[in-house]
């Protein structure tokens, strides 16, 4: 089993920025791949960003050049670190960790971007 906890969501203004952690534990060993995914109001579930275990990245268009993935193998930690945002990046943000057996989901954070 693998818990996910994600935390750094909030309101900001467009052109800001935010930093999303996603702490993992558990079975942290059985993990290959991490990705961030999002889901506005409406939509479907899009992956934002995704990190391997080995630390290839991969992320969806319409945020390179200002989102950045990364993680900290010592805490077992993801992190989205969030630049120029838009008001179109507004959406519940949610971490997911793959397994060879399954996947597993965070709670979701809120991320709101307006003036």
């Amino acid at each position: 089993q693998v818990q996910l906890v994600e935390s750094g969501g909030g309101l900001v203004q467009p052109g800001g920025s935010l930093r999303l952690s996603c702490a993992a534990s558990g079975s942290i060993f059985s993990i290959y791949y991490m990705g961030w995914y999002r889901q506005a109001p409406g939509k479907q579930r899009e992956l934002v960003a995704g990190i391997t275990s080995g630390g290839s990245t991969n992320y969806v268009d319409s945020v390179k050049g200002r989102f950045i993935i990364s993680r900290d193998n010592a805490k077992n930690t993801v992190y989205l670190q969030m630049n120029s945002l838009k008001p179109e990046d507004t959406a519940v943000y949610y971490c997911k960790a793959v397994t060879v057996s399954r996947n597993y989901w965070g709670q979701g954070t809120q991320v709101t971007v307006s003036s």
